[in-house]
């Protein structure tokens, strides 16, 4: 891990502190008092490493008050099936990852808000490794990896601080905040911060359909930044789209970019949420598919219904190709109950609708099965 620097957040001057009052309310974003008040009781509600919730729980804190100052540490430390972690507000530039066998983990943000507990770190996918061997690709870009089944994080922000404008020496541009691997993944008012390729929510492997719940949660960046074939569904989220500097003109980028097996009947679900932009009015679109060169499996599938979509999307062609050889109108993109200004039908053709009778199924019970994910702590 790289030694502590300052969390630059641009990210956050280009979007998240622009929030609304109401979407910060939502997100439970934290006043300076309440952070205060924090910084001298680390844990909150949560009590101390002397009172622990349960034999397994660990505490991280980055001023040592602690069982660990890392999140990957106390990763690693753990063993096994079941463990929670509580961590105090702070910002830990680091790169964490949660490998299959440490099943069933609980992060605890102690915060207000899920600005107080910010893990964050900047590589890119053309970033070169220290050691020589090549450049991290956009799997190794990740400031997060989850790999395990059953995780859940509250109140954390997971963050990719690369800048395109710091880095014109790089040209893989994709830097991952978090990727998301695991079946039964939950997360409740957590922030994902980045440009392009901000949260990765996919699988295992091609033959596992990874279910994974959104509940509450803010996403912005610019291209592709939500992708990936999980089976997700993002409840009550704010999708918010970045103004590009760097852009000669539009689109400026694309919200998702589903990726979902041909043989999973359930992709990307969207619904309850708001997508707002910082962008000129019409400059993004809302998908494209994401069709590996390598595939012939793939058909993404993305569903977005009684969602607001601001004007920041081009309300009369709302998705692109990605490859001409994958066209979106193969795919299976539909939309259902939107409103807002992105979301006017002015060509029918180019904006696929639910009926009332397929809406009826197109729900997060529907997507998720037999997995009820946990609430919100």
């Amino acid at each position: 891990m790289a030694s502590p620097r300052r969390l630059r957040l641009p990210l956050s001057r280009r979007g998240f502190l622009l929030t609304t009052a109401g979407a910060g309310a939502a997100l439970g974003l934290a006043q300076a008092p309440a952070r205060a008040a924090a910084a001298s009781q680390p844990f909150g509600s949560y009590g101390s490493p002397s009172a622990r919730l349960n034999p397994q729980t660990l505490y991280v804190d980055p001023s040592g008050r602690g069982d660990f100052t890392s999140v990957q540490a106390a990763v690693t430390a753990v063993g096994g099936s079941g463990w929670t972690l509580v961590i105090a507000p702070g910002t830990y530039r680091e790169t964490v990852s949660v490998e299959r066998s440490r099943t069933e983990m609980t992060w605890l943000g102690a915060g207000e808000g899920p600005r107080d507990v910010v893990i964050v770190y900047d590589n890119a996918a053309g970033t070169p490794k220290p050691d020589g061997s090549g450049t991290y690709g956009t799997t190794g870009s990740a400031t997060t990896t989850v790999r395990a089944d059953g995780f859940t994080a509250h109140r954390i922000t997971f963050a990719n601080d690369f800048l395109r404008a710091d880095h014109p020496d790089i040209a893989g541009t994709q830097a991952v905040a978090i990727k998301v691997q695991g079946d039964r993944s939950a997360f409740h008012h957590c922030c994902f911060l980045g440009q392009q390729d901000t949260l990765y929510a996919d699988s295992n492997s091609a033959s596992l359909f990874a279910r994974q719940f959104f509940s509450h949660c803010y996403v912005e960046g610019d291209v592709d930044f939500v992708f990936g074939r999980a089976t997700a569904v993002f409840e009550h989220c704010h999708f918010r789209t970045l103004n590009r500097a760097d852009a000669s003109g539009a689109p400026y980028g694309f919200v998702f970019a589903p990726s979902t097996e041909r043989s999973n009947p359930h992709g990307y679900l969207v619904t309850l949420s708001h997508v707002s932009s910082g962008a000129p009015e019409g400059y993004y679109k809302l998908a494209r598919p994401w069709v590996p060169t390598s595939s012939t499996t793939v058909q993404p599938m993305l569903t977005v219904r009684n969602t607001w979509l601001g004007p920041g999307i081009d309300a009369v062609a709302p998705y692109a190709n990605m490859r001409d050889a994958h066209p979106w109108q193969e795919q299976r993109f539909a939309e259902y109950g939107n409103t807002g200004p992105g979301s006017v039908v002015t060509l029918p053709e180019n904006r696929p609708q639910l009926t009332d009778e397929q809406a009826e199924s197109a729900t997060p019970a529907t997507w998720l099965g037999d997995w009820l994910p946990p609430e919100a702590r």
